[in-house]
């Protein structure tokens, strides 16, 4: 289906507003033939013969001609503007419920200033093509047939002449529409590029001005805002030329009528005020061909919008959308806990390179599974499969048994709570960001977790308490900070299952070691696995896992793999003999 036709579907909930905003526009464009006609009359009929006498009521009928033409136009663009704002809504709703479909990983790939331009910019030109530009065009086809008929009735042979210049209209507006499209596509291209660095620069102008990159930062906006106005400036010159070019020629037109029927007046086969009422009509008659010009315009512009959106609209949603045949349920937990069970696990991202090699792991419910290992071993990809992020490329993730993929997507995710390295809030209060957790949480559970993560002495110390607003992102907070919040969050959720991914990595050691006892005491019969730089977190985990390469090169927990001398105790020695030494990689290149 053409992106035109799949637009024209959003018309189809509403009848009773498409139906009324064209009925209106429909009568409008009916009572202004009148006064035309009217006028001729008044002329040749009236002030020609003077009857003084007629000459205000018909001024009063013209009068009342202008008010119902003006103010049926008042109620079309009241329907019209409801009609469209409903649109934009169902639109934008869609958009958003496609967001929510599509994988983390289809994130990766695109920036928040271009999709952002696309609910906000190419939602708005889609509309203004869908409604506009139906209702325009039909009522220009209407004005069209019905101001023809009217000259054709009154003066065939000059009617004719009127038609001089609809071979060059139609001409131009071919060309236009066959060559302005790929013009707006790349205005609309070029837009987010400019928008998404904006973004990109107003999220880290902190960081500008701390490394005085600001007339580096610059220079990127100019040249991205350099290229919308290139793009932007050839959709202009093209109009430029276009439209006072069809101009010129109805114009021409006009002139061409003004003379014929000129001579027919001086010959006395047409009467003046006839004339006077034709070239009216033979305005109205290039009227709409000039608004089907400027809605070819609208048309070119909203499918390039279009076809940006139904991109989103139509990407590939994540694995697990859809419900799965057949469904199953989770068994009744026994306790607080779910046994994790990996089994052949097989992963590869779409670049084709296998990033997991047939790894096997079980985890005991309740139990604690710690990964260790190198950046890029795959450690946040095999967490992320327990969540399904992702699905593996070959073998099973399953919870008590049950298979991942033959669970619901909302089951499964009420059953996993993720803490990652990079904490983000919302912009919003402190308990709005922990209530996502759970919605409604009583103010003993909020202040219970808040203590539990090691927060609730800074949160007590802001001016607002839990209500304060965070920022952006948690701007008015410290990355400690942001990180405690995040953590409390994950824990209001409570699940069976937790995946802590560097979750201490943005607090100081004296914070680290007051969360790493909360958590000790919290994760007590759930079972969690925790990802790790900082061999110390780990070593009460009941197992831990050195990956490198997407392999398990040895398991065990911290006593069994000290004693074993493998590459844990390797690293954990160096850790002890170098103890400002945080991650892995700087252990290795001691090594």
């Amino acid at each position: 289906m053409g992106t035109a036709l799949r637009i024209a579907t959003y018309l189809r909930k509403y009848p009773g507003f498409a139906l009324g905003t064209i009925s209106a526009a429909l009568l409008s464009t009916l009572l202004g033939l009148v006064y035309p006609r009217l006028t001729g009359y008044l002329i040749d009929d009236v002030i020609a013969k003077g009857q003084g006498d007629r000459l205000p009521w018909l001024v009063g009928l013209l009068v009342l001609v202008f008010l119902g033409r003006d103010g049926l136009n008042a109620v079309r663009i009241l329907l019209n503007n409801l009609f469209e704002q409903k649109v934009i809504l169902d639109l934008r709703r869609d958009l958003y419920a496609a967001f929510q479909r599509l994988s983390t990983s289809w994130y990766d790939h695109r920036s928040s200033g271009d999709l952002l331009t696309r609910v906000s910019e190419d939602v708005m030109n889609m509309e203004r093509m869908l409604i506009d530009g139906i209702e325009q065009g039909l009522i220009a086809l209407l004005q069209l047939v019905g101001v023809g008929f009217l000259l054709f009735r009154m003066d065939p042979l000059l009617a004719a002449w009127s038609l001089a210049p609809i071979p060059f209209l139609a001409a131009g507006a071919l060309y236009y529409t066959l060559t302005a499209h790929p013009r707006y596509r790349a205005q609309r291209k070029a837009s987010s590029a400019m928008n998404s660095l904006l973004m990109d620069h107003l999220q880290g102008m902190r960081q500008i001005k701390t490394y005085d990159w600001i007339r580096e930062g610059a220079s990127r906006f100019e040249k991205v805002a350099q290229d919308v106005r290139t793009a932007s400036l050839g959709i202009m010159k093209a109009w430029a030329f276009y439209s006072p070019a069809m101009a010129w020629f109805a114009a021409a037109g006009t002139c061409l009528v003004l003379w014929v029927g000129g001579r027919s007046v001086l010959e006395g086969r047409m009467a003046v005020g006839e004339l006077v009422a034709f070239l009216l009509y033979v305005g109205m008659f290039y009227e709409p061909v000039g608004r089907l010009h400027s809605l070819n315009q609208l048309i070119q512009s909203g499918r390039a919008a279009g076809e940006r959106v139904f991109a989103i609209l139509d990407a590939e949603a994540e694995p697990g959308h859809l419900p799965p045949s057949p469904l199953r349920r989770l068994p009744s937990r026994k306790g607080t806990a779910r046994e994790v069970n990996f089994k052949n696990i097989h992963f590869s991202y779409r670049t084709g390179r296998e990033v997991l090699h047939g790894i096997d792991l079980r985890i005991p419910s309740g139990s604690c599974l710690a990964l260790v290992g190198p950046t890029g071993a795959g450690k946040t990809t095999l967490a992320s499969l327990v969540a399904r992020f992702h699905d593996p490329t070959q073998g099973e993730v399953s919870l008590d048994g049950v298979p991942i993929q033959q669970l619901s997507l909302v089951e499964l995710r009420h059953e996993v709570g993720v803490v990652t390295q990079e904490p983000f809030l919302f912009q919003a209060s402190i308990r709005e960001n922990l209530e996502i957790g759970k919605p409604g949480a009583s103010d003993l559970e909020v202040e219970r977790v808040l203590e539990a993560a090691c927060a609730l002495d800074f949160v007590k110390a802001l001016p607002d308490g839990w209500n304060s607003k965070v920022g952006e992102r948690g701007v008015r907070l410290s990355a400690g900070e942001r990180q405690r919040l995040s953590i409390a969050r994950a824990l209001l959720k409570d699940p069976p299952v937790l995946i802590l991914d560097e979750a201490t990595a943005s607090v100081d050691t004296a914070t680290e070691r007051q969360i790493q006892m909360a958590l000790d005491r919290l994760l007590a019969g759930r079972t969690s696995i925790v990802i790790a730089h900082r061999l110390s977190t780990v070593r009460k985990a009941n197992a831990i896992a050195v990956v490198e390469g997407g392999r398990i090169l040895e398991i065990g927990n911290h006593e069994a793999l000290l004693h074993s001398g493998g590459l844990y105790a390797k690293l954990w020695t160096i850790q002890s003999e170098h103890g400002e030494i945080k991650t892995i990689e700087g252990l290795l290149n001691l090594n």
